[in-house]
C-alpha cells in the first residue's frame, strides 16, 4: 500500500491534487485543509496517503499530516461515513476540533460539516467517544499537544513507548494518564505497564 508521497505539487482542484513523484503524477483526494497546507504549484510537498479499493473504484486519499490520516481512517469505520463524508468533516473541522467534539459528545459541532446530519453526527461522536483520546490532534490541525512528562521515570516510560512504535503524542498522553492513576512515585516499570494498556486501548 502507498503510505506517503514526496514530490512536487503539480496541479490542484476543488478536492484533489496531483503530486509529481519522479515524473509519475499521483491523483490524491484531499480535504480543503490539506490542499491549503500543500503550498503553491511547483513546490515540494509531502502527503500521507490512504488507498481505498472498492469493486468499482480505487482512489488515493492524501493528508498533510499523519494525524489527519489517522482521523480519516477512524471516521470511515463509522457506519454511513464514506471517504467523501470523512473529508468533508476534516475540511470543516481541525482534527483537534473533531477530537474535542467526540470526547465531549458534541454532535452539533460535527454536524457543521457538509452532508452530515444530526443523526449521523450523533452516531459519529457516540462510536468514537472512547477512541478520541488515543489519537493526536495538533500541529496544522489546531489541537493542543499533551504535556510531555518532564523527567525521571515518566520521561523514561515515554521513551520506552516511543521505542515500541507509539507516536510521541500518544506515548506522552498514556504515561501522563498512568502517572495520574499510580501517583508521582510510580516506578518506570509500573508506568510502562499501565501506559501500554491506555495507549493500546
Amino acid at each position: 500500500m502507498i503510505a506517503k508521497l514526496k514530490g512536487l505539487l503539480d496541479e490542484t482542484g476543488a478536492d484533489w491534487a496531483v503530486i509529481d513523484v519522479a515524473g509519475v503524477g499521483y491523483l490524491v483526494h484531499c480535504s480543503s485543509k490539506t490542499l491549503a497546507a500543500l503550498g503553491e504549484t511547483g513546490e515540494a510537498c509531502t502527503v500521507y496517503t490512504d488507498l481505498q479499493v472498492s469493486e468499482n473504484d480505487m482512489r488515493l486519499l492524501g493528508f498533510a499530516e499523519a494525524a489527519e490520516r489517522d482521523w480519516f481512517r477512524l471516521l470511515t469505520q463509522v457506519q454511513g461515513v464514506g471517504s467523501k463524508v470523512a473529508l468533508a468533516i476534516l475540511s470543516a473541522l481541525s482534527t483537534g476540533e473533531v477530537q474535542q467534539a467526540c470526547s465531549q459528545g458534541d454532535a452539533a459541532t460535527v454536524a457543521r460539516a457538509q452532508g452530515v446530519g444530526p443523526k449521523l453526527a450523533g452516531r459519529i461522536v457516540n462510536e468514537l467517544k472512547d477512541k478520541a483520546g488515543a489519537l493526536p490532534g495538533g500541529g496544522m490541525t489546531g489541537g493542543a499537544a499533551p504535556a510531555t512528562p518532564a523527567s525521571g521515570a515518566s520521561a523514561d516510560a515515554v521513551s520506552a513507548l516511543e521505542n515500541l512504535g507509539f507516536k510521541p503524542a500518544v506515548a506522552a498522553r498514556a504515561v501522563t494518564t498512568a502517572q495520574g492513576e499510580l501517583g508521582e512515585g510510580a516506578s518506570e516499570g509500573d508506568l510502562i505497564r499501565v501506559a501500554l494498556k491506555r495507549a493500546a486501548g
